[in-house]
């Protein structure tokens, strides 16, 4: 019974909960961006080819190849912005430019929409002006062929 006992002894010293080499890899290279991972991916076809398609594989699988990076860091811009500085009268002229920069956006993107809206009116009258001048075509070739 004793062996039993320092084998699970031992055991527990290599589980202590530390991430493994993969996991703490995938950590490091998480920390540093997608160029981190594809660097990394370069550099395992150029050394160990089979390494840089598995690092591309996992790339895919796990969505890294496709996320935005800046995302995340846009996020943490957004809210250092509503942190105040000190300093009331900067604060006061920081706040009221955010809230003109996103009217000023707001308002830009209520135009874009009310464009979209007026291009796909004009397709639309298009369409229904091509098909109204193809419906009495199509009823002058019915007419004038013989039953």
């Amino acid at each position: 019974m004793n062996t039993a006992s320092t084998t699970s002894t031992e055991t527990m010293s290599f589980t202590d909960n530390r991430p493994g080499y993969f996991a703490r890899a995938e950590g490091w290279l998480d920390e540093r961006g997608k160029g981190a991972w594809i660097a990394a991916m370069v550099l395992g076809f150029i050394f160990v080819w089979p390494v840089g398609l598995a690092l591309l594989a996992y790339m895919i699988w796990s969505k890294r190849m496709f996320s935005k990076s800046c995302h995340r860091s846009r996020r943490h811009s957004a809210r250092h912005m509503r942190t105040s500085s000190g300093n009331s009268a900067f604060d006061a002229y920081k706040n009221e430019t955010l809230r003109r920069l996103e009217e000023e956006q707001n308002n830009f993107e209520a135009f874009l929409e009310r464009l979209r809206e007026a291009k796909d009116k004009a397709e639309f009258d298009q369409f229904m002006d091509d098909r109204a001048a193809k419906a009495p075509e199509a009823k002058d070739d019915a007419e004038n062929e013989p039953a």
